[in-house]
Parts: C-alpha cells; sequence; structure tokens
C-alpha cells in the first residue's frame, strides 16, 4: 500500500515555489503578494488564515491581512476587496470563508478580480477551468490533481468516484478527471447525498475521492480491491489519550480502507497540506502573469 504523503509534497512544492521567488528577485522583478481578508473571530478560520501568512513568509511571498469585524456590513467589505482589486501592489486575493449570514458569498465572490482570484472561485474562473483554458483551479481540486500526478497514479481509462458535489471541491474534481490530458481521461462518476445504492457505485471506483463531510463514512466494504482512495475530509473528535484532547480523522474509515487500497492519502497530512500550496503556486502564477495576460 502506498501512502500518499500530502505534507511532503506540499514541502516540495513550497521550496520550488521558494527558490522561483528568489530568482525572480535576483532578476529585478516584482515579489508575489497575496491579500486575505478575515471577517469576524471564528477560531478555524483564524487558523487557517495564519496558516497561509506563515506560509507565504516562508517562500518570500509578501502578504497583507485586512481583518474585519463580524458586524462589518456587505458594502464596507465590498468596497475593501475593490480596493484591493485595483492595487497593482497586490497579485492574489482571498477572502476566507464562511461569512457571517448578512454578507452574501456570492456578490463577495464575484467583485473579486478573476486576475486575482488565487482561490480560483469566481464564475470567470470556474467557467475557464470548465472549458480546459488557463484557470486558477480552488486549491483543493488543484492539490489533489499534483498528488496524483506526483505520485504517477495511471488515470487514463480509470473509472473515477467522486463522493460530494459542492462547488469547492467535488464538482471541479470531476471536471478536471474527465479532461483530456493527465491526471484526467477517467470516466467520472459524480455522487452525493441523494445517489441511490453508493456502496454499488463506489465499488467499482479505481479511484475514489472522497468529499462528503461525515467522519469516517466510507468503509472497507465500499471500496474496491486496489483501489486509489483521496480522503478530502478533516474532522476533529474527542480523544482522551490525547495530549491535545483530540484527535483529527477523515471521511474515509483509514485503518481497514488502507487494507484493501493500493494507494490512499492519510488525514492528516494528506489533501490538506496541499492545498495551501496549491493557493500559493496560483498566487506566483498571478505575480508572472501566466493565467490572465495583464
Amino acid at each position: 500500500m502506498l501512502l500518499i504523503d500530502g505534507k511532503k509534497t506540499s514541502e516540495e512544492i513550497e521550496s520550488e515555489i521558494a527558490l522561483r521567488v528568489s530568482e525572480i528577485k535576483q532578476e529585478g522583478g516584482k515579489t508575489p503578494h497575496l491579500a486575505a481578508i478575515l471577517v469576524g473571530n471564528d477560531g478555524a478560520s483564524q487558523t487557517y488564515v495564519g496558516a497561509k501568512v506563515k506560509s507565504c513568509e516562508q517562500v518570500g511571498f509578501e502578504s497583507t491581512l485586512v481583518r474585519l469585524e463580524e458586524n462589518v456590513s456587505e458594502e464596507e467589505l465590498l468596497k475593501v476587496v475593490a480596493d484591493i482589486n485595483e492595487n497593482p501592489a497586490i497579485d492574489g486575493l482571498i477572502v476566507q470563508l464562511p461569512l457571517p449570514k448578512h454578507i452574501s458569498v456570492e456578490k463577495v465572490t464575484n467583485k473579486i478580480k478573476p486576475e486575482k482570484d488565487v482561490d480560483g472561485f469566481t464564475p470567470a474562473n470556474v467557467g475557464r477551468m470548465t472549458l480546459g483554458w488557463p484557470a486558477y483551479v480552488a486549491a483543493t481540486p488543484y492539490g489533489i490533481v499534483e498528488l496524483l500526478k506526483r505520485y504517477k497514479i495511471e488515470t487514463s481509462g480509470k473509472h473515477c468516484v467522486v463522493i460530494g458535489r459542492s462547488h469547492i471541491v467535488g464538482s471541479p474534481m470531476s471536471i478536471l478527471m474527465a479532461r483530456n490530458e493527465y491526471p484526467g481521461n477517467c470516466t467520472v462518476t459524480l455522487t452525493h447525498s441523494r445517489t441511490q445504492n453508493l456502496p454499488e457505485i463506489t465499488k467499482t471506483a479505481d479511484i475514489l475521492i472522497v468529499a462528503i463531510g461525515k467522519p469516517e463514512f466510507v468503509t472497507a466494504d465500499m471500496v474496491k480491491e486496489g483501489a486509489t482512495v483521496i480522503d478530502v475530509g478533516i474532522h476533529r473528535i474527542a480523544d482522551a489519550s490525547k495530549k491535545s484532547g483530540f484527535k483529527l480523522i477523515g471521511d474515509v474509515k483509514f485503518d481497514e480502507v488502507s487494507e484493501k487500497a493500493s494507494a490512499i492519502t492519510p488525514v492528516p497530512g494528506g489533501v490538506g497540506p496541499m492545498t495551501i500550496a496549491s493557493l500559493l503556486y496560483n498566487t506566483l502564477l498571478a505575480a508572472e502573469g501566466k493565467v490572465y495576460t495583464k
């Protein structure tokens, strides 16, 4: 069984990015600059944004963190986004989700310039990805594609089953795995909460990508012998045996599924670290103008 190590792979990618940033600086070019907007005091969001800012420092990027109060108006937030859109010093912009209920995620996302949308969430980038044009691909799907590529997982002609249809992971994943390039050329089945006879479908998967958001949802009896299993989920559950008082698990019951899989991502240390590495890579592309012409 091959353990697909996202932590190790993300470190390799970040080293490659740091090397390129060093070259850019030596050539007298512009240092990539990522801006993040954080609304409110959600603990998980603060942790995620903090990790992104720290990663920027490690690869030599400049970063800007804009903190706004929980009760900030939608109009004020849209104004901050507009100001960053027009700031030539900033190459990439992310607005950390979730947002407070009084703010429309759609309005905010649509306000971000596609050229600075390094999260890959705007309609322009989703549409370009769907058409197979150059685009900023959402960080988690891009990270999964990169793992498959770097671990040389064969995808052509394989049956890929995706569990979960979110706009952030499941839907873009199904498109990427069906495209006419590597990784891709799969026959893809996109499943979700209304899918009937789900275990019968997942047992036919050569590649199973699980992004359903339910702890240890996929068990060994749902997996084909020799399948590649990508676990996107992450859940914190109480564990008195741990010093922290909790442990992290995924959407896949790792201990039993790993006995059947030919390759599998762990949780933690699988897909998670790749998300930040992919965000940094998108920001580097933005700084170099390699997706949209400036």
